[in-house]
């Protein structure tokens, strides 16, 4: 059964759009951060982060919200602890071939009474994705190019007047990295993201206590959430000023909950924009799988 959620309180609002930024756009901002040759990649850079992100405010709604903040960063490339363009995590194993690792991605809150749907509904929480990932390097045609293969899957946790577990999500993704002359760097990617049933039940349940007359009760199912189609790039702006941009479509046709009364659209877009400088730089070096 769908368990009703706390609404979200003032003083966790600040704290829960910073825990987002920082999961959402970790891999980013970590990606412009000064990328040299990668036997000459210092072990750590700190700075300043900026940017600008607009997304749905859950999948399939029609309404975006928008957050801008200036955040500090901090990229580390252990050999097993890591804040680097992939994002935040521990990585297990790393071959030629294959890596595994424990890392995180996560999402911006939504306050219902912003959303027409949901008016009268709990608020939707920050919520942070942890969990195994498997990424497996298909093929590499040309220098600076790779085509992978990753398969994360995580569990969801909900930061909203407290930590609660709203579920877990599976990714599988395709994708193409290149880096191009003049410091750019491109990764476009297609995946399927698929929910259990208590993660579809977090984004399009309504529960008989909120149902009206314009929302009847529903109880959604596991399955199909969308496929998603993204691009991500950075290219540096001086030595220690980096530019980096990301857009992301997300298709629901096909999604396992397009009943819901809560979905409302079948596509939905997002945009980032944001600067990173670099501030200090540790004199060692990354080991030579730094990339």
């Amino acid at each position: 059964m769908h368990s009703t959620r706390p609404q979200s309180r003032p003083e966790f609002t600040r704290l829960r759009t910073l825990l987002a930024l920082c999961a959402a756009l970790a891999g980013s901002a970590a990606t412009c951060a000064q990328e040299r040759e990668a036997t000459a990649l210092p072990l750590w850079e700190v700075g300043l982060f900026a940017g600008a992100l607009s997304t749905p405010a859950y999948p399939a709604s029609s309404q975006h919200h928008q957050r801008a903040l200036v955040l500090p960063f901090l990229v580390y490339r252990g050999d097993v602890l890591r804040a680097d363009r992939n994002g935040l995590g521990a990585r297990m194993l790393h071959t030629d071939k294959v890596e595994f690792d424990i890392g995180f991605s996560g999402s911006l809150p939504a306050s219902s009474n912003d959303v027409e749907l949901r008016q009268g509904m709990p608020d939707l929480g920050t919520l942070i994705e942890f969990g195994p990932r498997v990424k497996i390097k298909l093929a590499e045609p040309a220098p600076g190019q790779r085509l992978t293969l990753e398969l994360p899957l995580r569990a969801v946790l909900e930061f909203n007047g407290g930590v609660h577990q709203v579920g877990y999500a599976l990714e599988p993704k395709l994708a193409y990295e290149w880096q191009q002359r003049g410091d750019w760097r491109l990764k476009s990617a297609f995946s399927l993201v698929l929910g259990d049933q208590q993660l579809n039940q977090y984004f399009y349940e309504v529960p008989a206590a909120y149902a009206t007359t314009a929302r009847p009760a529903y109880a959604a199912q596991a399955g199909l959430i969308g496929s998603r189609l993204s691009l991500d790039g950075s290219t540096r702006l001086g030595p220690d000023v980096n530019l980096f941009a990301f857009a992301r479509y997300d298709l629901h046709e096909g999604a396992a909950n397009r009943a819901s009364p809560l979905f409302a659209q079948n596509q939905g877009t997002s945009i980032g924009l944001g600067l990173t400088w670099t501030l200090g730089r540790s004199q060692a070096l990354a080991g030579s799988d730094a990339r």
